[in-house]
């Protein structure tokens, strides 16, 4: 049965709506494509139809994360007090220790997207620009060489803890490891986002 443009279109955004959380959860290599179609509704066979492999399904779900993250992060900007503050404790929110489909791509998936096509690398490297380029916005007013050097490793810092709080079975030292980080980060800036 033939399908819509609009329904095709649907499917395609259901698909990568479902992989980008399904990678962050098992990793690239650790779901199927049967098992992305079978959980986006869909049969298997119908995957070439919208994606050319699974490295383009790849790009695609992370480039779809990091523009939800982007869009996220710029609300913060808009609609906190203090949004250096506000983004800081939410990447860092003990919550996303449990719920990886729904955290940070960076901190889930950069050592696997290292290993992947040149277009995953690229894709990963412009979501970088861009969340570091939203970062630099809500430092204190410096060179813009400065604000850049620094905000890369603010966001570096804030992945670099997430992934060492998930990577333990000690749920205090996981703790531990979030709130150093935010500590560290708040304290540097305070006056960030005021």
């Amino acid at each position: 049965m033939k399908v819509s443009r609009e329904e095709a279109d649907a499917n395609h955004q259901r698909i990568i709506d479902v992989a980008s959380r399904l990678f962050r959860e098992k990793g690239f290599d650790g779901v199927s494509v049967s098992e992305l179609m079978t959980a986006a509704g869909l049969t298997h066979g119908g995957f070439y139809g919208h994606f050319k492999s699974k490295d383009d399904l790849v790009a695609q779900a992370a480039d779809r994360a990091f523009d939800r993250s982007g869009e996220a992060w710029a609300t913060i900007a808009s609609e906190s007090g203090k949004p250096f503050t506000t983004l800081v404790d939410r990447y860092l929110d003990e919550a996303k220790l449990s719920k990886a489909g729904t955290a940070c791509m960076f901190a889930a998936l950069a050592p696997e997207a290292a290993r992947r096509g040149r277009n995953v690398r690229r894709v990963f490297a412009e979501g970088f620009r861009s969340l570091v380029g939203q970062i630099a916005k809500l430092l204190p007013s410096e060179t813009r060489s400065k604000t850049r050097t620094t905000s890369i490793a603010v966001f570096s810092e804030m992945v670099g803890a997430l992934v060492l709080a998930r990577s333990v079975d000690d749920p205090e030292l996981a703790r531990e490891i979030l709130n150093a980080a935010k500590s560290d980060l708040k304290s540097r800036f305070p006056e960030a986002g005021v």
